[in-house]
């Protein structure tokens, strides 16, 4: 079933998993912003044009939180 936001069950993305992102955009509150299969990814402390790997937090509905890891 796809939900309104067009994930089917399984979200993109997995808490504890390691990405490689590249920042596109910076949000309301400072945090940089990826994406991943649409899904809206925040990552703090990070800038447009930047390729980071980061280490899933969090997954809620509609968007997943991140930190940079080595």
């Amino acid at each position: 079933m796809v939900d309104e936001y067009g994930f089917k069950g399984k979200k993109p993305v997995e808490e504890g998993k390691v990405y490689s992102l590249k920042i596109v955009d910076i949000g309301s509150q400072g945090d940089g912003i990826a994406r991943v299969e649409g899904m809206v990814v925040f990552i703090p402390n990070t800038k447009v044009g930047q390729e980071v790997r980061v280490k899933i937090k969090k997954v809620s509905r509609k968007v997943a939180f991140a930190e940079v890891v080595p």
